[in-house]
């Protein structure tokens, strides 16, 4: 089951925090998590740390 996240991310084209709920994905080694602005629609990306081993 993929994780989720709910919080605040920038969105670049609002340039605002905004609240959005998303999926938690891992990448070398990070784990991001991705949604979409509620206002406009572009993708936001948070980036959440380092993921345990």
């Amino acid at each position: 089951m993929a994780e989720s996240y709910t919080g605040e991310a920038y969105c670049v084209k609002c340039k605002a925090k905004r609240e959005f709920t998303g999926h938690v994905e891992e990448t070398n080694g990070r784990r991001f998590a991705k949604g979409i602005c509620p206002t406009c629609g572009t993708k936001v990306t948070r980036i959440l740390g380092k993921a345990s081993s």
